[in-house]
């Protein structure tokens, strides 16, 4: 390898060579670069390189400018035109000079009067120093000099722009021709009025307009119903002035629109709407005496139009409108709707005997009008409206609703007869069936014969060709229960239950169809419905009587809209179809406990369901439950001592169940039998080594040292278990010596054997997060990646989070967590309660309990809010444990904290949900 020498090193640099200029370095010069030390040849070389670029930025400049001649063309031959030119712009240059001289003119004497007037001044700012302090006082303040100069200012300018109008004579021919257009012109323009601007007022558009609303007033006042006049001579000037319904604009429309209407009805006077139109103009116009001349003159040219009457007769008085309706069935003695105007206008002047009259007179003309014969029979009294009806259907057959009519006002028999005839004369109607069927349920008639007529009717409509779908036969059936007929809406079910399945549709199916309906018609609050899916569930359930879900969903309704005999009543009929489901004996035997207090009925059932399900864990255990709720502790020691030693379906060869055995012991710890409660928890351990509950309840009654050994043992039976893990982990991390790293290690080793448990993340993200939030949050990164889903890790990423971040960390919660996941929902709810929005953090708690009535902690949070508001409302906190108290919760972390504490073990649910409330009260809350 040999080294290359650049050619340029050891040679002088270039003039003006920076070094690093090329990389962006800045030459700097210091004193020696200009001081005395500095070389003569130096200077020479500076000279030349100054000169050198004189020339270069010369030469620069002479190009830089495109329209520069002298370097561009300095080489072209200066010809005539290229003189002609210039002086042309020699011309143009001068002249803009000219026009600048002025303003450069004013602009130094401006100059030159400031720098006089500073001069003058110069001497007497001197004198200043000899004033007094009164004199200082009586100088006039500079805003005051402002606003004077500001009036000065202009009024000068008022003065010069006063000066600057100039007025001209108007010759008399252009004063007559204007004054001879407004005489002809006697209407507003409403274009003029959009362009003035409002500072000319136009006396002659307003004396007009004052003129029309005159002769509006006028016409108005003159049409009272005795013909006087209405004029108050003392307001009317008062009145008028505040007169503001017709503006100049309306005035303007009024009469465009009156000009084509009257061309109109001058080109097609046979045209009716042109006449109505027109006289209708006139009465928004309030001129009522021209809009009844012309619907007149309407009615000559269009005596067959109805519409045109009937507008005439609205627009005059009664006593003329009478005679314009005479005219008019006179010309029209068919029209229903003149008829019907006539006896409306009787009507109005209460004279029942002449409406009367005109409706009998009006159906010698038409005597098939259903309208006509509804409107005469509502003025007759029962007997003479019966008599009516009879001959109504007879002329009318096909009206069903004067069939029905004639049916309400016949006897039992007699009604029979007429819906007999009815259903024949009109054989395409349901409505006749149903007054059939209602008028038996009316009777007290069998629910047999109501069944029949409705079969009956599903059968003939489908061969009348003219089926109804279920869907509108329970429509029909909601109707009857809204009118309150429960017989007639039950038999519509039953009949109209089977129609729109096929034929290889199985029982499964035409059950789950009728579920679908019943919950469709299941009543909301106040309203109609409980009987229609009563009825419904009904027929379901004799097609499948042993579906367990089907008397489930019929219990569940029951539970919601029934009485609590209804309840008791439909679950006795469902244990005697379902006598092996153990859900439908527990679900008695809990509503006669809870809804009736009735214990011994509640025990009776629970005999009986184990006597038919003799090896069932579920019914023992509740007898148990039983038994120990109501301070039982006898009975239900005894029960559950025959139950250690009996053998259960599915644990052939066993004595008991873990179950049993670890009620038993939980039992026992909570009657304060601590040795008896680990000698059975240790011998059901050793009977079930798979039932993690039980290696739990013995480290619980151990001290911490033979606790630490049992979990030990524990992990290495149930590994899987990730309650056993966390268990372990508190027991390090529990004391005052907090070892967190044991706890740490324990926890990092369970999610090696449970990978993906949130659970597992969430412990080590609490523990962590009680000595450093930042070693938290890393953690809790790590388990969102690993749980991306995990809603209890996304509320505590939430909690997590400082105040500003918390609501962009929500959003991404409620994205990725599982939809209506109720533990963000409930972090979401403490974001708004945090920030004072009480109405929106109620209704994410009211979310979050509706998306899992079973999750405790919800219902505690929400009671804290509703407790620590600045003015409690007692109805909202009772509204709370209310419905908590309904739904029962079972879980959440500080829920079976408080559940599961034995000095709490008989509490009600209200009282658990207090004393959950109070400790979330009392603990960091992550």
């Amino acid at each position: 390898m040999y080294q290359i020498t650049k050619d340029f090193l050891g040679k002088p640099a270039p003039p003006g060579y920076i070094a690093g200029l090329g990389r962006g370095a800045t030459g700097f010069t210091t004193r020696s670069d200009i001081g005395p030390a500095r070389e003569a040849a130096a200077a020479k070389d500076a000279d030349k390189q100054q000169t050198q670029r004189s020339k270069d930025e010369e030469d620069e400049r002479r190009f830089a400018n495109a329209e520069n001649e002298e370097g561009l063309f300095s080489n072209m031959p200066y010809e005539e035109d290229d003189e002609e030119a210039d002086k042309v712009w020699a011309m143009i240059d001068a002249k803009m000079e000219e026009r600048h001289k002025g303003k450069q003119r004013t602009n130094d004497e401006d100059e030159s009067d400031k720098q006089e007037i500073d001069q003058q001044l110069h001497g007497l700012k001197r004198q200043l120093q000899g004033l007094t302090e009164d004199e200082w006082s009586a100088i006039p303040d500079v805003s005051q000099l402002a606003e004077t100069a500001a009036r000065a200012k202009r009024r000068r300018k008022t003065a010069v722009s006063r000066r600057g109008e100039r007025y001209s004579q108007v010759s008399d021919n252009t004063l007559v021709a204007g004054l001879g257009l407004a005489g002809h012109d006697q209407e507003i323009a409403v274009e003029a009025s959009k362009d003035e601007d409002g500072t000319v007022t136009n006396f002659l558009a307003l004396g007009q307009a004052r003129n029309d609303v005159l002769q509006m007033k006028l016409d108005q006042a003159g049409d009272s119903a005795s013909g006087k006049t209405t004029i108050d001579p003392r307001g009317y000037l008062t009145s008028l002035n505040t007169v503001g319904a017709q503006t100049a604009a309306e005035i303007g429309d009024i009469s465009r629109a009156r000009t084509l209407l009257k061309s109109v009805t001058q080109s097609s006077p046979k045209h009716a709407p042109g006449w109505i139109a027109a006289a209708r103009l006139e009465e928004v116009a309030q001129k009522m005496s021209k809009a009844r001349s012309i619907i007149a003159q309407g009615c000559e040219n269009c005596p067959q139009s109805e519409d045109v009457w009937l507008e005439a007769a609205r627009l005059n008085r009664r006593e003329d409108a009478r005679a314009v309706l005479a005219s008019a069935v006179r010309n029209l003695p068919r029209s229903v709707r003149v008829w019907e105007a006539a006896a409306e206008l009787e009507a109005t002047a209460g004279d029942v005997g002449a409406q009367r009259k005109v409706l009998r007179r009006a159906l010698e003309f038409v005597p098939t009008s259903v309208m006509l014969w509804k409107s005469a029979i509502a003025l007759e009294p029962p007997e003479d409206a019966r008599v009516l009806l009879a001959y109504a259907v007879e002329l009318v057959p096909l009206s069903v609703d004067l069939w029905l009519a004639l049916a309400r006002l016949e006897t039992y028999e007699k009604a029979q007869k007429v819906l007999n005839r009815a259903r024949r004369a009109v054989s395409t109607s349901h409505e006749i069936w149903i007054a059939a069927a209602r008028l038996e349920e009316q009777h007290g008639t069998a629910h047999v014969n109501i069944d029949r007529i409705m079969a009956k009717a599903v059968a003939s409509l489908a061969a009348s060709g003219a089926p109804m779908d279920r869907e509108q036969w329970f429509a029909q059936a909601l109707q009857c229960e809204e009118d309150g007929y429960s017989a007639t809406c039950r038999a519509i079910v039953a009949a109209a239950a089977d129609l729109g399945f096929d034929s290889d549709d199985t029982a499964e199916d035409r059950a789950g169809a009728w579920v679908a309906d019943a919950e469709r018609f299941e009543p909301q609050t106040g309203k109609p419905g409980v009987v229609t899916a009563r009825a419904i569930f009904a027929q379901a359930l004799a097609v499948q009587p042993g579906d367990v879900d089907l008397w489930r969903s019929a219990a569940d309704m029951e539970r919601s809209h029934g009485t609590a005999d209804d309840v008791d009543s439909l679950l006795r009929r469902a244990v005697q179809f379902c006598p092996q489901a153990e859900v439908l004996w527990l679900m008695a035997a809990k509503e006669k406990w809870t809804r009736q207090n009735d214990v011994a009925g509640a025990r009776v059932i629970l005999e009986e369901a184990f006597a038919a399900n003799a090896h069932s864990e579920a019914i023992v255990l509740a007898a148990v439950k039983l038994e120990s709720e109501t301070r039982q502790d006898a009975r239900a020691l005894a029960l559950l001592e025959r139950a250690r030693a009996s053998e259960f379906a599915g644990h052939a060869g066993t004595r008991g169940t873990a179950r049993v055995w670890m009620k038993s012991a939980v039992l026992m710890r909570q009657l304060g039998r601590p040795a008896d409660a680990l000698a059975v928890a240790r011998e059901g351990g050793a009977l079930f080594p798979n039932f993690y509950k039980l290696w739990l309840v013995q480290a619980q009654l151990q001290p911490p040292q033979d606790a630490r050994q049992t979990l030990s043992r524990a992990l290495k039976a149930c590994p899987r278990a990730p309650e056993l893990w966390i268990s372990a982990a508190r027991l390090e991390f529990a004391g005052p010596q907090r070892n967190l790293a044991r706890a740490r290690a324990i926890l990092e080793r369970a999610r090696v054997y449970v990978p993906r448990s949130p659970v597992l993340w969430l412990e080590a993200v609490l523990m962590e997060a009680e000595e450093s939030d930042s070693v938290a949050r890393a953690l809790l990164a790590r388990a969102l990646q690993e749980c991306p889903h995990a809603g209890v890790l996304w509320a505590t990423a939430i909690v997590l989070e400082p105040r500003a971040q918390r609501k962009a960390r929500s959003v991404d919660a409620l994205k990725h967590a599982e939809a209506h996941d109720p533990e963000v929902t409930v972090a979401v709810a403490r974001l708004f309660w945090a920030e004072h929005r009480v109405e929106k953090a109620r209704a994410w708690f009211e979310r979050a309990v509706r998306a899992d009535p079973d999750y405790g902690d919800a219902w505690a949070w929400w009671l804290r809010f509703e407790r620590e508001q600045r003015e409690p409302d007692s109805s909202s906190i009772a509204a709370v444990e209310e419905a908590c108290g309904r739904a029962e919760p079972r879980h959440g972390r500080y829920w079976q904290r408080a559940a599961k504490d034995p000095d709490n073990a008989w509490l009600p649910v209200g009282e658990i949900l207090h004393k959950t409330a109070e400790l979330l009260a009392t603990t960091r809350q992550l």
